[in-house]
């Protein structure tokens, strides 16, 4: 292929404008913050489903809790009534008697039920205590992922700055180069790792940045100055410039 050397020129340009785009879209793709997010997230769903297991916990303990008070104030009333019947004295000695005992009974079973709902009561206590800390550490996680993310959408803007900025003289450039030119570039690129030109400099491939040998060196001497040359290590278009060594 043969193109003036000024289009050749103009495909380094090119290459620049096309390498910078290629970095800010890795740099899109690699922000610190998208993998600290991705980690957080995961902590926030872990931390999500335990606080639904701890609030599922506490509120079944407080359904105890309720249940073990209203046995307690039950038997309590119960031996009030009792109590309040015996005072009176109304009824038959036996009566009267068996009161008494089931007072004493009742006050048995109060103090059993009452050392239950002591139990359960610690156990709330204990349950509010885990529900606390984990709405702590999820408050905690949320901020952290909240900041994260105004950051991360911070950089992603000024990364779209600086592409829109890069890619606004692409169309120019191209149309210097020409179509010919530009759509070997682009299947050389397309297959080399997003480099389709390199100068050559001080007789090395700015591409694979290998010296060329001296037969090499010979062959580009004597080659006209719109042929357009590739590199026979990598097979990318190899642009003169007054830097070449040649």
């Amino acid at each position: 292929m043969r193109a003036e050397s000024s289009r050749q020129q103009r495909l380094l340009d090119l290459q620049a404008i096309d390498t910078r785009l290629d970095q800010i879209a890795h740099a899109r793709r690699t922000l610190p913050q998208l993998a600290e997010l991705e980690d957080l997230g995961g902590k926030a769903r872990l931390l999500e489903d335990q606080l639904v297991r701890s609030r599922t916990e506490l509120g079944d303990v407080q359904r105890e809790v309720a249940k073990a008070e209203a046995d307690v104030q039950l038997v309590r009333d119960r031996a009030a009534r009792d109590q309040s019947r015996l005072d009176s004295g109304t009824g038959s000695a036996k009566d009267l008697q068996a009161l008494q005992h089931e007072i004493v009974s009742l006050s048995r079973r109060q103090g059993e039920l009452e050392e239950v709902e002591l139990e359960v009561m610690e156990r709330a206590e204990a349950a509010e205590h885990d529900v606390e800390e984990l709405e702590r550490g999820m408050g905690e996680l949320t901020a952290r992922i909240s900041g994260l993310e105004t950051a991360r959408d911070r950089e992603l803007a000024r990364l779209d700055e600086e592409a829109g900025h890069v890619a606004a003289p692409r169309d120019s450039v191209v149309a210097e180069v020409g179509e010919d030119l530009v759509a070997l570039y682009e299947k050389i690129r397309k297959s080399s790792g997003g480099t389709g030109a390199a100068a050559l400099h001080q007789r090395r491939c700015g591409g694979c940045r290998l010296e060329l040998n001296p037969v090499e060196i010979q062959r580009l001497r004597s080659a006209d100055e719109d042929e357009v040359l590739r590199c026979e290590e990598c097979n990318r278009i190899l642009v003169r410039t007054p830097e070449s060594g040649l």
